[in-house]
């Protein structure tokens, strides 16, 4: 597997993510950069678009979801319910949700599905190998807001323990939506809205 990260344009500096196989297919998490910045690697690499794989709807995350999927014919997966058609949320649909603790294979990689509403109803969290991406459910040392449309901060909160009981490796890297990386381990530990949750079940 070949990992590339990649970050759309100002304001938001939204972090998006691409991976290819080892047989040359290939993954966008959250197409937040510009279309061409992806072209441009998969055709360096041979690579072909073969999933999208959106963690929650908003704008900043899909910018670059419906002409990539058009020009790759690639498979575009986001929650029905992230997909309103609205300013917030543009998607008008996808070709898949998501199913609870599913996997969606590509090759020899692989990804678990776990749903986690509250910075959106259709916010999901993605596991790769030792990858977590995890969009705007968490950040490092914090959360992403649930005033927002579809945004609900009790939802939030059993969310952030699910979250915190995720079957997934303490040095998995956490890969969020916007700003630095960090490792599931030290955000079960340290992150103050994780450690509220639980205080708060």
């Amino acid at each position: 597997m070949k990992a590339f990260h990649l970050v759309g344009p100002a304001p938001f500096y939204t972090n998006s993510f691409l991976l290819i196989s080892d047989a040359g297919n290939a993954v966008v998490i959250d197409p937040a950069a510009e279309v061409q910045e992806y072209d441009k690697i998969l055709k360096e690499h041979g690579g072909r678009l073969s999933l999208i794989l959106c963690t929650h709807g908003h704008y900043d995350h899909v910018g670059s979801a419906g002409v990539l999927s058009r020009e790759w014919g690639a498979k575009l997966y986001c929650e029905p319910a992230d997909c309103r058609g609205t300013q917030l949320l543009p998607l008008k649909g996808s070709d898949s949700g998501y199913e609870e603790g599913e996997v969606i294979p590509l090759d020899e990689l692989s990804f678990t599905v776990w749903h986690t509403p509250g910075h959106t109803e259709g916010s999901v969290v993605l596991l790769c190998e030792n990858y977590l991406f995890v969009g705007d459910t968490v950040f490092q040392g914090s959360i992403g807001r649930t005033d927002l449309e579809g945004g609900d901060s009790r939802k939030m909160d059993e969310s952030l323990r699910k979250f915190a009981a995720l079957p997934v490796p303490a040095e998995a890297q956490v890969l969020p939506g916007h700003g630095d990386f960090s490792t599931f381990g030290q955000e079960a530990a340290t992150n103050f809205y994780i450690k509220n949750a639980l205080r708060n079940a």
